[in-house]
């Protein structure tokens, strides 16, 4: 049996938990927040390689901000909820991504006694921005 096949058909019967997206988070070696949020990503089924950076400009010029993940070929910057994560991922939609700008309290990642409200926005490869979603 080639390797692939078999590969296919052990994965056939791992559970769905077990079948969830990779990728790479890009942060600063001392952002808490960023660990908080590739940690509330884990354990909403998103697994993450985390990767400290110092040269974190770069990585943004590329791909975007603060905390940049590269997931199946999407990029997720800021403190977008895991949800969100995983339907741009189930629904493959025509954007380059999600971002949430600034740093919102009560955010995946900036949890705390105070929440606010904050727009999640979907961004294209052309630089069109759109409101994805509000929490």
């Amino acid at each position: 049996m080639k390797p692939q096949l078999a590969l296919l058909l052990a994965s056939l019967t791992l559970p769905l938990s077990a079948l969830a997206a990779t990728g790479t988070v890009y942060k600063n070696p001392q952002c808490g927040c960023c660990t908080a949020w590739a940690e509330h990503l884990a354990k909403n089924g998103v697994s993450l390689k985390v990767e400290p950076r110092d040269d974190l400009a770069a990585v943004r010029a590329k791909l975007g901000g603060c905390h940049t993940a590269k997931i199946d070929g999407y990029v997720f910057e800021g403190h977008v909820p895991a949800d969100l994560v995983k339907k741009v991922l189930k629904d493959k939609p025509a954007i380059a991504g999600l971002a949430v700008p600034g740093m919102p309290a009560g955010s995946p990642g900036m949890e705390g006694p105070t929440k606010v409200g904050y727009p999640v926005i979907a961004f294209d490869r052309q630089g069109r921005r759109r409101v994805y979603a509000t929490r």
